[in-house]
């Protein structure tokens, strides 16, 4: 169930004035364990690519649709993720980032803000896993640090 929006939101990190923000599914094992998001397999990969194109994790925000894990890390049921909805759409309003980068299915059910660009890209765990999908994720993360570098 959502938390109350004047809780810390949990497996989310970055800055309060983050320019882009990353969403993804929902937290995984090693996310529960340090309470970040982004920090298992799938994290250390975002990290290794968005180094390559020179993009500073420490500048963006990251979080999740899901706010809480799922029973042995299955993807979020439609009411889980209605259920959800709103947490990360008061946490959009609050950090007003210029750019939203949707990694995922369901992340990309995420409602549109009009002043807010949004960038549909795979999960960085389907990119692991799928070398066409890889190549996908890897040129859309190109195209975000060459957008960062010129701001």
């Amino acid at each position: 169930m959502p938390r109350q929006s004047s809780e810390k939101i949990n497996y989310a990190e970055g800055p309060a004035d983050a320019e882009v923000m990353l969403v993804g599914q929902n937290p995984g094992k090693e996310e529960i364990r340090q309470n970040r998001p982004f920090v298992g397999r799938a994290g250390k990969y975002l990290d290794r690519v968005m180094a390559d194109k020179g993009i500073d994790r420490k500048k963006l925000y990251l979080t999740s649709v899901v706010k809480a894990p799922t029973p042995k890390n299955r993807k979020p049921t439609a009411d889980e993720i209605h259920d959800w909805m709103p947490v990360l759409l008061r946490e959009i309003e609050m950090i007003k980032p210029a750019i939203v980068v949707l990694m995922g299915r369901v992340a990309w059910q995420v409602p549109r803000i009009n002043e807010i660009e949004y960038i549909e890209t795979y999960h960085p765990a389907a990119a692991m896993r799928f070398p066409e999908v890889r190549r996908k994720f890897e040129k859309d993360m190109a195209a975000l640090g060459r957008r960062l570098s010129r701001r």
